[in-house]
């Protein structure tokens, strides 16, 4: 069983290679992190995803659903806003990679999940209005009914897909370790969907460890997952960035 650095920890269920912010924001307050992917994000170019990106962005509204869409979406054709075309984020972190990318206007909610998302004032009257869904399947599901059930036509363009991943026999033994710290561990909970899986993947023994970690959860929806979860102690934090998680961890 490995040794763990005494300290605090944060357990992230962020894809692999996704975890690097987390691990800067938890550096700056003494906090480590255990990664625990649940996947890999695959980007997809053929044909069919080629011509459904393009017919995507061509719409009225243009939304993408996390930052990881905008790379992949960026790798397949240049991103350039059209005069009259709004374009929406659903987070912070979104809007930075869609400026990045080369769009100025980005529209973001201060609540940054899909409810925040459905509330901007581009998506607030869609009837009859074109919109263009840039995402992964998976990826923010209730997005295409709500937007339907308010008149727009959803354009959708799924860019890449999550490859699900086993927990490697390396941060099996990390998790178990914690066990033996004295400081708590805290689950940073940003997907329902990552910790679903990571819950069928783990023995007994490894969800037991996980289920006496804290959670800090990034929306109102996730906090009650996981007290539905069976998790004790969980915490709200701002919103799904690095900073909000671990600024909830510090102050619970």
């Amino acid at each position: 069983m490995p040794r763990l650095r005494t300290g605090c920890y944060v357990i992230s269920l962020r894809p692999r290679g996704e975890h690097e912010a987390l691990r800067r924001a938890a550096a700056r307050h003494g906090l480590r992190v255990l990664a625990l992917s649940p996947w890999r994000l695959v980007p997809l170019d053929d044909a069919a995803t080629r011509k459904a990106l393009r017919t995507a962005l061509e719409a009225d509204v243009v939304v993408f659903t996390s930052p990881a869409a905008v790379r992949a979406a960026r790798a397949l054709r240049t991103l350039r806003a059209r005069r009259g075309q709004a374009w929406c984020a659903v987070g912070s972190g979104t809007a930075a990679a869609l400026r990045r990318a080369g769009v100025a206007e980005v529209q973001v909610p201060a609540r940054m999940d899909s409810e925040g998302l459905l509330a901007l004032p581009a998506l607030s009257d869609v009837a009859g209005v074109c919109i263009g869904l840039v995402t992964a399947p998976g990826g923010r599901d209730a997005l295409t009914p709500a937007l339907q059930a308010r008149g727009a036509d959803v354009r959708r363009a799924d860019v890449y897909r999550r490859e699900p991943l086993a927990p490697t026999p390396q941060a099996i033994a990390a998790l178990r370790a914690l066990r033996a710290l004295d400081a708590p561990a805290w689950l940073a909970l940003s997907s329902g969907e990552a910790l679903t899986h990571l819950r069928a993947t783990l023995r007994a023994d490894g969800a037991a460890v996980l289920r006496r970690a804290r959670v800090v959860a990034a929306s109102e929806r996730l906090a009650t997952l996981a007290h539905a979860e069976g998790f004790a102690r969980v915490v709200r934090a701002a919103g799904p960035r690095p900073a909000d998680l671990v600024a909830a961890v510090q102050a619970g």
